[in-house]
């Protein structure tokens, strides 16, 4: 189920960029307004729960330009990254102890309001840096055995960013790319592991409007 549910998230991802490729319309036809669908790939920082990164997860924002230049939006990212823990003998308590191998999900959606300076809106090459800010919701999850652990958690999201809108097409979408690192200060105890904060290093890559 797991499997399939990930499988139709990327469906979903690619047939929307492939929409958006073929709408016949200008890469300024929004005006003002501006809009990037995202797929990313995400490095966890700082954190022994999971240390590995993937490309399970996407960023959808939008906005509008108050000036020739700078513009405020809305977003909304999700991710998940996994680690397998191998079979291991885990102190519980004084008394408890558990012999298993784990796997870790780290899941993050972030959502709130940003502000963006945009380079050069007129030409192909559209440059800018970008501030997010909101709260974040996380889930720390372990599966062992037939058994799942876990932990939901809020807290106060950040994230700057560096990217460039590439419009290289007169009647096509463009192209998104980006690169960000993100803080949150959620908190969450899951078995014998402590999070303090979620740090994190990405990449994303999609399309522009």
């Amino acid at each position: 189920m797991k499997t399939m549910k990930y499988l139709s998230l990327r469906i979903i991802a690619v047939l929307v960029i492939a929409i958006g490729f073929a709408l016949p319309s200008k890469a300024q036809t929004l005006g003002n307004y501006y809009a990037n669908i995202d797929w990313q790939f995400n490095f966890p920082l700082g954190n022994d729960f999971v240390k590995k990164g993937s490309g399970w997860g996407m960023n959808f924002e939008g906005g509008y330009y108050v000036t020739d230049n700078i513009s405020v939006g809305a977003f909304l990212t999700y991710h998940s990254n996994h680690k397998y823990i191998p079979r291991q003998t885990l102190n519980l308590s004084g008394t408890e102890s558990l012999n298993t191998d784990q796997q870790h999900t780290l899941f993050q959606m972030p959502l709130g309001i940003s502000g963006r300076y945009t380079f050069n809106r007129e030409g192909m090459l559209q440059p800018y840096f970008s501030l997010k800010l909101g709260p974040q919701y996380g889930r720390l999850k372990t599966d062992f055995n037939a058994y799942q652990n876990t932990d939901d958690t809020w807290g106060f999201y950040v994230s700057p960013e560096i990217g460039m809108n590439i419009f290289p097409w007169v009647y096509q979408p463009g192209i998104h790319v980006a690169a960000y690192y993100s803080y949150a200060t959620n908190k969450g105890s899951i078995m014998t592991y402590d999070v303090d904060g979620m740090s994190n290093f990405g990449l994303r890559l999609g399309i522009a409007f």
